[in-house]
């Protein structure tokens, strides 16, 4: 089978690592993908929005499976359009995957089906929300309706801080993304990342994982898309695991059928552990990055044959298996990032630390020149990721694999899996 992967991070890095391995994969391929998956697959310019010319690449190519990576292709309807020429393509529609796609959606369709979350209000006029903002108790969370890139979420700790994220957001500073916005009360308690494969009908868990937002050590600084993640996580035993799936998972899988838009795909579900239970924060519709990237260093299953039965609908008959080694990933990223970095710095001493037992190193924001340097080309370059018996002994492994590359325009965090080993 020839496979196509669309997107070009660490997180597509790590699926065709994957699917590489699979005994099915006759021919790989990455549109436009990295520096890194030009070792596996082979890089195909096409333009993402562009659906036709995927058709067309996917036709002439004899793609028999296409994988996306990134969310705004799966909302712009990359799968529907892939489906229509008969073309197998893993994800949800663009009606499903407006779980991610809008968080209006979201919050509206735990409130009519009873799927714990946080108590919310939508809101697109900038008076109504202030004076709402006002009357709610501190620290209050903002976000902005659509796709922000992982920046539309405000953590308000004063009502100051609060209208002014309100003005910012339907002031256009997100864009369309921006044209709506919810307001929503702060949960308490430990943040999960919680994947589940669903064919439309069915759903099977795929995996936890714990990440690091923040871009200093602590936990402290602003956002980021993620400074390295862990899995499994501590405090995702087998119990919690069952009441996620009995009332969050398996309701919502049946809520969109109902709603008239199955789900099928990758449900990524990031959960707020509070002394209520778990709570639902915010769905993705596809992998994390970089939980992805721990996600298939734990993978013992082939994972062809899981993405194609959630296409077709006979997950009833999968079931995953791992590895009993934990895994942790570590982000590198181009200093200054998440603000202002410079592109174009020279990365040595990749290939030695690739030889490390128990590592590999996926690339996120790179290429590749004819000499054979890597530069660093994005904010989050590179995804230095590694297994163990434990996330202690993973994390050796990878701040040792750190310790080989020579980038001193790049930086990481030297604590990332703090919180499983402190447990």
């Amino acid at each position: 089978m020839n496979i196509l992967v669309i997107g070009a991070g660490g997180r597509e890095h790590a699926l065709c690592w994957a699917l590489a391995r699979s005994p099915v994969c006759e021919a790989l391929f990455c549109a436009p993908g990295n520096g890194g998956t030009a070792e596996l697959a082979h890089s195909v310019s096409l333009d993402l929005a562009d659906h036709q010319a995927i058709i067309d690449f996917c036709r002439s190519m004899a793609i028999g499976l296409v994988v996306i990576g990134p969310e705004q292709p799966l909302v712009a309807g990359l799968v529907d359009d892939l489906a229509r020429a008969g073309i197998k393509a893993f994800g949800p529609s663009a009606l499903a995957a407006r779980l991610e796609g809008s968080k209006g959606f979201t919050k509206d369709l735990c409130a009519k089906y009873h799927i714990p979350t946080a108590a919310y209000r939508r809101f697109h006029d900038a008076d109504a929300a202030r004076i709402y903002a006002r009357q709610q108790p501190l620290p209050l969370v903002i976000k902005a309706d659509g796709l922000a890139a992982g920046k539309g979420v405000i953590i308000a700790d004063s009502h100051r801080q609060a209208e002014a994220a309100i003005d910012d957001i339907l002031g256009g500073q997100f864009g369309e993304a921006g044209a709506e916005l919810v307001i929503e009360a702060f949960l308490e308690g430990e943040e999960v990342s919680f994947f589940a494969l669903c064919d439309g009908e069915r759903a099977i868990s795929f995996g936890n994982a714990q990440d690091h937002k923040r871009v200093g050590d602590g936990d402290q600084g602003p956002n980021t898309g993620g400074m390295g993640a862990y899995s499994p996580a501590p405090i995702f035993d087998a119990a919690l695991e069952d009441e996620v799936m009995a009332k969050i998972i398996a309701p919502t899988l049946a809520a969109m059928k109902a709603e008239g838009c199955p789900y099928k795909g990758v449900l990524y579900a990031g959960l707020m552990i509070t002394a209520e239970g778990p709570k639902l924060i915010e769905y993705n519709a596809r992998f994390g990055d970089p939980e992805c990237q721990v996600l298939m260093m734990r993978l013992a299953s082939d994972l062809v044959p899981l993405l194609l039965a959630s296409i077709d609908g006979t997950l009833g008959d999968q079931k995953p298996r791992w590895h009993e080694d934990a895994a942790l990933t570590i982000v590198m990223a181009a200093k200054g990032y998440p603000g202002p970095y410079e592109k174009g710095t020279v990365i040595k001493g990749l290939d030695k630390a690739a030889l490390m037992e128990g590592v590999e190193i996926f690339h996120a924001g790179t290429r590749s020149t004819p000499a054979g340097e890597v530069l660093a080309h994005g904010g989050r370059v590179l995804n230095i990721a590694a297994t163990g018996k434990s996330v202690t002994a993973a994390q050796a492994r990878a701040y040792a694999a750190i310790r080989e590359i020579d980038w001193p325009q790049g930086f990481c965090r030297s604590d990332i899996g703090w919180r499983a080993i402190r447990r």
